[in-house]
């Protein structure tokens, strides 16, 4: 029996109704079901149905019956539901935390771990790490790094954990999140000779919110993966215009590769060494004398390879708006050959 069947079987015995309930978008066979679109109560003459989240889906909850009684039970039930589910677990910190990171926590459940652990009105960002090995090692030094007690480290899986790490108004060392995380990165690698891939999402005004700021950070990891991105610690910032380019449709992608290319200059985005060098120049802020001295490549080399991008696809890199759009096609091939 699951967990949501023993808490429809004690309300029943409670109360004394006869309950069930299904989850969203299911047609249960041989069970009342309402196919009219209503919010939170509503009945067919017969039974009352009501809608109510259960660990963050969505069903809904069918009352033999449908008199004022029965509403008024229906109007009740779904935070009687949530409750009753905080109550089956006691959780421990992290794992508590974990559950919020995951989205997988209630309002209540979040209010709860605010109180109990004093983080209340506390800003706070996720910081999401890769660990090829020794995990639970690395879990260790990351608490002995924390910069405060509010603090915690999570382990996620088998090779990744998070850390929320809670932001002080006054008086913290470290102004920048990405300044943090290579602290981190450094601190992982001196300590343990790991190298490890952190990401790093955006700074949340409580607690409630943290899980966007972890999907973020797991979002980041991703992007860097897809798009070869050098460096052990990446922003969500770095990927806001690949965020807005993966919400659109690979056709309609696909239909601004073909207006903004030509054959001559597909070519350019269909080899690696141009690319890679090309991303250089670019995260070398079109630098040419530090992107030579990054790739170990000749300034001559360099200047040879800009200027046959800039004679296939008509860019000039070393100018910052066709930089820009060379770095939105680049975004497009990559994209699409996902």
């Amino acid at each position: 029996m699951s967990e949501l069947e023993r808490i429809q079987k004690e309300i029943s015995a409670k109360f004394g109704i006869e309950l069930f309930c299904y989850a969203e978008n299911t047609r249960p066979v041989g069970k009342p079901i309402c196919d009219k679109q209503f919010d939170d109560v509503t009945d067919d003459g017969e039974y009352t149905f009501f809608r109510f989240l259960y660990r963050n889906v969505g069903y809904i909850g069918v009352i033999t019956g449908a008199t004022e009684t029965h509403a008024k039970f229906a109007g009740l039930l779904p935070a009687y539901i949530e409750r009753c589910a905080e109550r089956e677990t006691e959780l421990s910190k992290t794992e508590s935390l974990k559950r919020i990171l995951l989205g997988e926590s209630s309002m209540m459940a979040i209010y709860k771990y605010e109180t109990k652990y004093s983080v209340r009105d506390a800003r706070c960002f996720t910081m999401v790490l890769r660990v090829p090995k020794l995990l639970k090692e690395a879990i260790a030094v990351l608490e002995q790094y924390g910069g405060n007690s509010l603090d915690t480290t999570v382990e996620m899986s088998e090779d990744t954990c998070a850390v929320v790490k809670f932001v002080e108004t006054d008086g913290d060392e470290y102004h920048s999140t990405v300044d943090y995380a290579e602290f981190l990165a450094q601190s992982l690698k001196e300590e343990l000779g790991l190298d490890v891939e952190i990401g790093v999402g955006p700074t949340v005004r409580e607690l409630k919110d943290v899980a966007s700021s972890y999907a973020r950070a797991e979002n980041a990891l991703r992007y860097a993966d897809i798009f070869q991105i050098q460096g052990n610690v990446h922003s969500y910032r770095e990927f806001i215009l690949v965020k807005m380019m993966e919400d659109i449709s690979d056709i309609k992608l696909a239909e601004y590769l073909a207006e903004l290319t030509d054959e001559s200059s597909r070519e350019v985005f269909e080899d690696d060494e141009m690319l890679s060098t090309a991303e250089a120049f670019l995260q070398s802020s079109l630098n040419v004398s530090e992107t030579a001295r990054n790739l170990y490549m000749h300034r001559n080399t360099l200047l040879y390879r800009l200027d046959k991008i800039e004679k296939a696809t008509g860019l000039n890199l070393r100018s910052f708006s066709d930089a820009v759009s060379f770095r939105v096609l680049t975004l497009l091939y990559q994209l699409l050959g996902r």
